[in-house]
């Protein structure tokens, strides 16, 4: 029996369930539609955190053979499924363009010791399509939004802490993060958007060179981007104050570069922040559940961006400590993400 989970959005957003999904019936996908591309960026809680082996509570074993939760995952001989019609590609690194580690490229399975997001969202989204799907995540740990991630065109602001200091904090391609106001700016070897840069140009280097990551493929679509990040700027009261704008931004920045205007986009909360907190994590709370296109907020967002509050999905722990590697947290916040852009992209 499949599993079903119901959660709730906050402030009547829409409800999302987690509902239990038919397992894949292991055939490719209709290689004749181009495939469709689902951009995973972010920072630490992107990656694969989530623990796969052993009978303790918090593994993906566990909540399978236990729990009885993810049955699509194994098929009749309890072995992994795999999907060949989604490809999970992977790339990394620090700072811009360069560098580039391949952690993924493989049909969408279980593979190791750990499992991230893209293991809920590539079911999702592969269960509801027959085209050709590509889960493509480019991110890496410790980044945020409002400097390592900040995009083209933000602008620089000022910010009083509450010593009374005022500090100067760049806008895109700036250096260093912040300096008091008054002194003169002493660039470090990274500016602001550094990690924007590099992130976005390693998925466009996949693009490129897309049969070398979906096998038999010569055309491509950038359907959606899916987006979980926050914990950097949370820690600090200027770049908390800021998210909300930045997002925004960044939401319309992604799709002019990869010249997909109609894409949807989906963003998550972080998991240990609850409806009211006011302190930093409140602020990042507040401003992914204002670009929804439900909120009303941003018209130009209607249809097209939602977001998933995932307190309820969290199963203990906080994004800093990667929610003490509880794979049901992965999965659950995975196979929210995934159906809110199915959801997007059905409307």
């Amino acid at each position: 029996m499949k599993n079903s989970l119901f959660v709730f959005l906050l402030s009547s957003l829409v409800s999302i369930s987690l509902c239990g999904l038919p397992d894949p019936d292991g055939k490719p996908a209709d290689m004749s539609k181009p495939v469709q591309v689902f951009i995973i960026m972010g920072q630490s809680n992107t990656l694969e955190f989530g623990k796969v082996k052993g009978d303790k509570e918090g593994t993906l074993e566990h909540a399978i053979e236990n729990e009885k939760l993810y049955s699509f995952m194994v098929d009749d001989s309890g072995k992994w499924t795999t999907r060949k019609d989604v490809r999970n590609v992977h790339v990394m690194g620090s700072g811009g363009p360069g560098k580039t580690r391949l952690m993924r490229n493989d049909w969408l399975t279980v593979s190791g010791s750990k499992i991230g997001i893209e293991q809920g969202i590539g079911h999702q989204i592969g269960d509801a399509s027959d085209a050709p799907v590509l889960v493509l995540k480019s991110s890496i740990g410790n980044r945020a939004l409002g400097w390592d991630l900040l995009p083209p065109g933000s602008k620089g602001f000022e910010f009083t802490d509450s010593k009374g200091v005022t500090w100067v904090h760049p806008g895109y391609k700036g250096s260093p993060e912040k300096w008091k106001k008054g002194e003169t700016p002493k660039p470090i070897g990274w500016y602001a958007g550094l990690q924007y840069d590099g992130d976005v140009a390693r998925a466009k280097d996949v693009l490129k060179n897309l049969s070398k990551y979906y096998p038999g493929a010569t055309e491509f679509e950038v359907a959606g981007f899916l987006w979980w990040q926050g914990d950097r700027d949370s820690r600090s009261a200027a770049l908390s104050s800021r998210y909300e704008k930045n997002l925004v931004h960044l939401i319309k920045t992604l799709r002019k570069e990869f010249n997909a205007p109609k894409a949807k986009f989906v963003c998550a909360s972080l998991g240990q922040t609850k409806r009211g907190a006011t302190d930093g994590g409140g602020k990042i709370l507040n401003a992914v559940l204002a670009v929804d296109g439900k909120s009303g907020k941003y018209p130009e967002f209607k249809g097209n961006v939602a977001s998933v509050y995932t307190h309820t999905l969290s199963k203990g722990g906080s994004s800093g400590g990667h929610y003490s590697g509880n794979a049901e947290t992965y999965m659950n916040v995975g196979l929210a993400m995934g159906e809110a852009m199915v959801k997007l992209i059905e409307k």
